[in-house]
Formats: structure tokens, sequence, C-alpha cells
């Protein structure tokens, strides 16, 4: 109960994470054998990156990042920006 109260209802679900998980899945088994450990990781941060815009653009579904930070000790992390 310590979460903001906007939250409380999405945290009864572990369904988005299980969502994700299942999209992880599939699509390594897609790919079947990875030539390396590299390759894997780069598979599986881009579905996390696409994930994670897909839940930035839903903001009434998801918690966003501005509401959580303040029940994190970590400063907030920001990318720069691509290169053009």
């Amino acid at each position: 109960m310590s979460f903001p109260k906007e939250h409380r209802a999405k945290l009864h679900s572990t369904n988005p994470i299980e969502r994700l998980n299942d999209e992880i899945k599939r699509r390594t088994e897609v790919v079947g054998i990875f030539p390396n450990d590299d390759a894997v990781i780069r598979l599986v941060g881009a579905l996390l990156l696409e994930q994670n815009d897909e839940w930035a653009v839903q903001r009434g579904r998801y918690r966003t990042l501005e509401t959580i930070a303040p029940l994190s000790d970590a400063p907030i992390i920001s990318l720069p920006a691509a290169a053009p």
C-alpha cells in the first residue's frame, strides 16, 4: 500500500509482464539457435525497448516513470538524443 493510489489497481495483475515474457519466448524460438550471447542480448534488448516505448505511449494504462520516481532511491537516468 506504499505505492501511490493511482497505481494500486494496476498492481494486482502480472498480465503485462507475462505477455512480455511470452513475446520474448516466441521471438527467441523463431530464431532457434543464436551464434553467441551478444545476439540474444541484442534481440531481447530490442524487444524490451520496443515494449517500453509502447508502455510510455499508453499513459493511462501502465505506471509512468514520473509517478514511480518518488518511490525509488535511484536517480532518473535519461539517455542522450540519437544523433541525426
